[in-house]
């Protein structure tokens, strides 16, 4: 692998010059250079993304006329950002990438946000989730979502609950995790309500079980949980059955990943009653998701199932297509990043659109209960908050 060359003003905007999108009405052939993990604990979480952006371009690879749009892949190994910023300068400098996208950590996405700025490069986030990162470059569009969009309204549900007073929150110890932390506690209120106590975990392979133990001694009603999502849920559900906290009275609670749909058949019948807050589950009702499913399965078999990681991938490459239609090979990133900005879709997840104003995913977000469905475990949704903004950045 190369090893890191020190990215200058110069070579950036150099490399931008290149980029075809500045050419003439001709046929254009388009590069999304795409990051992803692909390696490591957090593999399967990548190649949900790589595989959504490829089923879209797989359906709508004629949707563009004569032009073209190659995905460049690359492998930043996890929660990396020397390795994500290294990857993004070679595929702007070497590549000439049109667009980056992808990535699913938030330092990752923080580490390229100076390269899409300084190459006025679209970057357009498939899932790293802290609010304040569509901040951190004018060139970045995020199509999947924000902590605080899914935790608020799973706080404000908790709170209307009758037998959830107490509540211990367990999140993954790095910026999305405190953002879920400090926006669950934020929103769970009302009379004898209260967050009793807090604990983050490391972000890769944590042991759950001496902290579930604490949880269990605490005896709070109710476990609120954060994580990145893949093996990492199911372990946790896995200690939350064998340390008996069911039993024991404690409701698990938390983000969707908790619950993530390629892990639930590993979770068995300790998952069930579980509830989440998420934009999307693949139980969701609607023809576009039905849709999907079935394009997904004939891509990549029957026994494979797509997450929110998937449906970010699809969703993003939804994106791009659209600012490519948009520009009719006249425009730059900026003009892409407009396009972008006002894109709105039908997606699998439901209704979707950009807030022109913070560039970021406004849909809505479900309630949802682990339910056994056709003797297979799903989210079922069975309340809506509908067309919920960033709370982050409503301020």
């Amino acid at each position: 692998m190369t090893s890191f060359r020190p990215l200058t003003l110069g070579t950036v905007m150099a490399a931008a010059a290149l980029l075809p999108m500045a050419g003439s009405a001709d046929a254009k052939a388009y590069k999304v250079g795409l990051i992803a993990s692909l390696s490591g604990p957090t593999a399967s979480l990548g190649q949900q993304i790589e595989r959504g952006a490829r089923l879209y371009e797989q359906l709508h690879k004629n949707d563009l006329g004569d032009d073209t749009v190659e995905l460049v892949v690359r492998d930043d190994t996890g929660p990396a950002p020397d390795v994500a910023k290294r990857l993004a300068q070679e595929l702007v400098v070497r590549d000439h990438v049109d667009f980056l996208a992808g990535i699913i950590f938030t330092p990752n996405a923080n580490a390229i946000a100076p390269i899409a700025t300084q190459a006025k490069v679209p970057f357009v986030i498939m899932n790293a989730a802290a609010s304040a990162t569509t901040k951190a470059s004018p060139y970045i569009v995020r199509v999947s979502q924000t902590i605080p969009q899914f935790t608020q309204p799973l706080a404000q549900w908790a709170s209307k609950q009758a037998d959830i007073k107490t509540v211990y929150t367990l999140v993954s110890d790095y910026a999305p995790g405190i953002e879920a932390e400090e926006a669950f506690t934020a929103g769970f209120k009302g009379d004898g309500k209260s967050v009793v106590q807090s604990v983050r975990v490391p972000v890769q392979s944590p042991d759950f079980v001496p902290f579930l133990q604490k949880v269990k001694d605490a005896k709070p009603d109710a476990l609120y949980v954060f994580l990145p999502g893949g093996t990492q849920s199911t372990a946790l559900m896995k200690a939350y059955q064998s340390l008996g906290l069911k039993e024991a009275g404690i409701r698990l609670i938390g983000s969707g990943e908790v619950t993530v749909e390629d892990e639930l058949p590993n979770m068995g019948d300790a998952a069930l009653g579980v509830v989440t807050g998420f934009h999307y589950s693949t139980a969701h009702d609607g023809k576009a998701n039905a849709d999907f499913l079935k394009a997904w399965q004939a891509a990549y078999g029957a026994d494979s199932t797509p997450t929110f990681m998937a449906v970010g991938g699809y969703d993003g490459m939804a994106a791009i297509h659209h600012a490519i239609k948009a520009m009719k090979g006249k425009g730059d990133g900026k003009a892409a990043v407009d396009a972008m900005s006002h894109w709105s879709a039908e997606s699998p997840r439901g209704p979707v659109s950009i807030d022109p104003e913070t560039r970021d995913i406004v849909q809505n977000i479900y309630i949802r209960r682990v339910e056994k469905v056709n003797g297979a475990l799903r989210n079922v949704e069975f309340e809506t908050f509908t067309a919920v903004k960033d709370p982050g950045k409503a301020k």
